[in-house]
């Protein structure tokens, strides 16, 4: 998401305020950061994309599968999963790989009550997979949406605080 004209603003803020401004503004852009984690695994849950909780739990700071970056020279906050099957999850998906021609697949596991769980390892029981289409839950668009409204009224208030404050 990009900001038209936000570091413009922040050379000239940044010029009168010897720098202050950079140092609140990457505070509460990492606030930021946590809020829109937040939104993500909220959608999650109410889109009911998981069951086993991977998906949920890499969109927390710190997380091996999450991306979470700032740059404080540039104010840059880069936030998201390394889960290969999060997008899948999202802008939803064929059960097999359609360019193989194949109309089935056959996946080892077992079945725990009405719940699948894949053991590559199993060579007695699984699943047969049938060629079709699993719509997405579009979770990420949602969250995205949500943040993006947030993000612009909390920067224009974290802005005015600040101006505020600074030129009393």
């Amino acid at each position: 998401m990009k900001i038209k004209g936000l570091n413009e603003l922040i050379k000239k803020l940044d010029k009168a305020a010897n720098g202050g401004l950079r140092k609140e503004m990457t505070l509460w852009l990492e606030g930021m950061g946590m809020e829109f984690l937040d939104i993500v695994q909220d959608e999650i849950i109410r889109t009911q994309t998981v069951d086993t909780r991977n998906l949920l739990n890499s969109f927390k700071k710190g997380n091996d599968e999450n991306v979470w970056e700032i740059k404080s020279g540039g104010l840059a906050l880069l936030v998201g999963t390394n889960l290969d099957y999060a997008s899948y999850a999202n802008d939803g998906h064929f059960t097999i790989d359609p360019d193989k021609n194949l109309d089935r697949r056959w996946v080892p596991g077992r079945w725990i009550g009405d719940r699948f769980e894949y053991d590559p390892n199993e060579k007695k029981s699984g699943m047969l997979l049938k060629f079709t289409w699993v719509d997405g839950t579009h979770y990420w668009d949602h969250a995205l949406a949500i943040f993006e409204k947030m993000f612009h009224k909390s920067l224009e208030k974290k802005v005015q605080t600040w101006l505020d404050k600074t030129f009393k």
